[in-house]
Parts: structure tokens; C-alpha cells; sequence
């Protein structure tokens, strides 16, 4: 493999998992955090590879017009070391070993109603956050912000304007918010069958603030919309915080928290 950063890599995998039976929540997180995780960043390819979890309090302040990804409750990422197609075999075949070792017992209470590879666009970091681009993932969040939109297709004009103005407007003006600590977005990688098909795009923003509070100033501020010419250009599927997960950590579902928060919000 070549020594390879996130500033460098060519492909990023992204799934947003789903568990299907409330009460293997614990399970699911025991056996990513502690198994399944470690073994994939121990392999050569794998640059770094991080998670979040969409608690019931981070759910309240998203925004889920895909019925698909609305269910779904964690987000998994991983950067692949060049040259990545040999990184992402390599990947694959762990996965495949695991199965035939007895080690993915998760697959028979999760969906994945999106896992794909997806190319990095561009990365910033805020200028408080000190380090440089190919840190930034390394560097400890409590959080992260995600924006998830699909173009019909990557050729259009109006998605070229759009993309500027995201990245000439909106991400200054995230950088530039209490909290930040930087941003990275994303393509879907382009169907060799279709190339000039459509496209998912993600926005990753990395925060220490406290996702949830952030979300809320966010609501309360909006980043500035896109001319109206624009504005249908791209399609929301999910927006919203993502907290980080502490092992050991993983009461977010369990009956009694989930009352709890519940009591605290109507009060």
C-alpha cells in the first residue's frame, strides 16, 4: 500500500445502518465497536474509519425526506489507503472471512439502506481546530452535522453553480460557526454503466460542540440558501446531528433512557 492520509485518498465508504430489533442495540454496538471496527482499521488499506449514532435526541432535530434512510440510526465511514481498489478488496475479503468465522451475527437484525464508496470532494478545517486537512478525521469530534442530497445528474450546469456556491458561501459560513472544527464532502462514485447518472453527495461537517445544541443554533441561524434558479437542483434525503459513540456507552435505546428523554422534552 502507499502511504496514504484522507487528504489523499481516492475513496471513502459510507453505510447508514439500520437495527431492526430494539432490543440488539447493545448487541449491535458490542459487536461493531469492539470486533468488527478494530479488525477493519487494522488492516493496511484502511486509512481511518469512524462512526456516530443517530440518538433519539439528535433524531428530533433532523430531517429525513428519504423513507429509506429515515430509519436508520448510525452512520459508519471508512478512508481508503491508494491504491484503493487493492485497499477495498482487501476490505471486502475481511468482510467475507468474517462471515465464515461466525463473526457477523449482526446480519440477521440490520439493514443498509444505503452503503456505497464514495470519492472526497474537498476538505477544509476550521482555523481554530489548528490541524491540518489530513488530521481532521483523526482529530476527536463529539459529533458531526451530515447532509446527504442526490443530483440527477453530475453533468448539469446548475449542479456545477450549486457546488460552487456551497463551497464559495455555505462552507466559509460553517467554518466560521462556534464549534466547527471542520468539513469534508463527498460524490457517490459514478456507475460505469451510467456515468452521466445520478449522484449522491454528502457533507460531513466534524464538530466539538455538542451536536444536538449545535443543530439547534443552526435551526435558529440557517446557512444562506442557494439562489432560487438553484434550489431544486439538488434533493435532501437526510439532514441532521450525529453524536459520537463511547464504548461502553450505548444506552441511547434503551425503554428507561428513551422514557426519560421523552419526559424531559414534553415538560
Amino acid at each position: 500500500m502507499i502511504p496514504s492520509t484522507p487528504e489523499t485518498a481516492t475513496r471513502a465508504f459510507f453505510s447508514f445502518p439500520k437495527v431492526t430489533d430494539a432490543a440488539r442495540h447493545r448487541d449491535y454496538n458490542a459487536w461493531h465497536q469492539l470486533d468488527h471496527r478494530p479488525e477493519n482499521l487494522a488492516l493496511p488499506g484502511v486509512v481511518h474509519g469512524d462512526r456516530w449514532v443517530r440518538t433519539p435526541a439528535c433524531e428530533r432535530l433532523g430531517s429525513y425526506p428519504d423513507a429509506a434512510l429515515a430509519g436508520s440510526q448510525y452512520m459508519a465511514m471508512y478512508w481508503f489507503a491508494e491504491p484503493a481498489a487493492d485497499s477495498i478488496q482487501e476490505w471486502k475479503d475481511l468482510g467475507d472471512r468474517a462471515i465464515h468465522q461466525g463473526r457477523r451475527p449482526e446480519l440477521a437484525w440490520t439493514e443498509r439502506p444505503m452503503t456505497r464508496m464514495f470519492r472526497p470532494v474537498q476538505g477544509y478545517v476550521a482555523r481554530r481546530a489548528l490541524v491540518t486537512l489530513a488530521a481532521l478525521p483523526f482529530r476527536p469530534n463529539r459529533g458531526v452535522h451530515v447532509e446527504v442530497s442526490r443530483v440527477e445528474t453530475a453533468l448539469h450546469p446548475d449542479v456545477a453553480d450549486l457546488s460552487q456556491f456551497e463551497h464559495e458561501t455555505q462552507v466559509p459560513d460553517l467554518l466560521a460557526r462556534d464549534g466547527v472544527a471542520g468539513v469534508w464532502t463527498f460524490r457517490s462514485a459514478p456507475s460505469r454503466s451510467n456515468p452521466a447518472g445520478p449522484v449522491v453527495r454528502i457533507r460531513l461537517t466534524y464538530l466539538e460542540a455538542d451536536p444536538v445544541e449545535f443543530t439547534r443554533a443552526l435551526a435558529a441561524d440557517p446557512l444562506p440558501a442557494p439562489p432560487a434558479a438553484l434550489a431544486s437542483t439538488a434533493t435532501p434525503l437526510l439532514t441532521g446531528p450525529l453524536a459520537t459513540i463511547t464504548p461502553w456507552a450505548w444506552d441511547w435505546f434503551d425503554e428507561p433512557a428513551a422514557a426519560a428523554t421523552n419526559s424531559v422534552a414534553g415538560a
